[in-house]
């Protein structure tokens, strides 16, 4: 397998592989702004937050993902969850998804800094060519926040998904390319240090 689970620590975040000892504090994060009632994310409900995690470790066993626990080291707390996803060992490409956090950290430090630790593993460690971001058309902070890290917009995907009620939504797919890291690196590193 190209992508193994691993542990990546910064200053704000903490990047674990996901277990199930963190389910009491996933399940009080979730409920910090009700972002599970989104109808345009794919965060859980509270009480389903054990299933989520038996979802993402069985994808992980399938070789579709490597899910992670998000951990603020100031309260070292969980406080969400991240991970690597569609893993592409031939072309070397890698989404970073399905992602979701506590109301209360969105748009700090902690994300960029886990976003920066994603894609410099990514691109450092693992060589990738291009790392990925999807969202929906609606979601949109996810939309401004992944383009705030320095991706590109690549194209939008007409009635990505179906929801059960017969609606269609648009996914937007976004990425950066091993070419492009260095600059982007150097745009995240001064967002988080100065």
């Amino acid at each position: 397998m190209w992508i193994k689970p691993v542990e990546l620590i910064g200053k704000h975040v903490k990047l674990l592989p996901l277990t199930h000892d963190y389910i009491a504090d996933l399940e009080e994060a979730i409920l910090d702004g009700e972002i599970y009632k989104l109808w345009y994310t794919a965060a859980p409900q509270p009480d389903k937050i054990s299933e989520e995690i038996d979802k993402r470790l069985k994808w992980q066993q399938d070789g579709f993902m490597v899910p992670f626990v998000v951990i603020d080291t100031l309260t070292n707390k969980s406080v969400g969850m991240t991970t690597y996803c569609r893993i592409d060992e031939t072309n070397r490409r890698v989404e970073i998804g399905f992602t979701w956090y506590r109301k209360s950290v969105q748009r700090t430090a902690l994300n960029t800094e886990a976003k920066f630790m994603l894609l410099r593993h990514a691109f450092e460690s693992l060589n990738a060519v291009a790392v990925e971001f999807r969202t929906n058309q609606f979601n949109f902070k996810s939309r401004q926040a992944i383009e705030r890290l320095g991706a590109k917009l690549d194209g939008i995907l007409r009635a990505a998904r179906l929801y059960p009620d017969g609606t269609t939504c648009d996914g937007y797919v976004y990425s950066i390319l091993q070419s492009e890291w260095p600059a982007v690196k150097k745009h995240l590193s001064f967002k988080l240090h100065g």
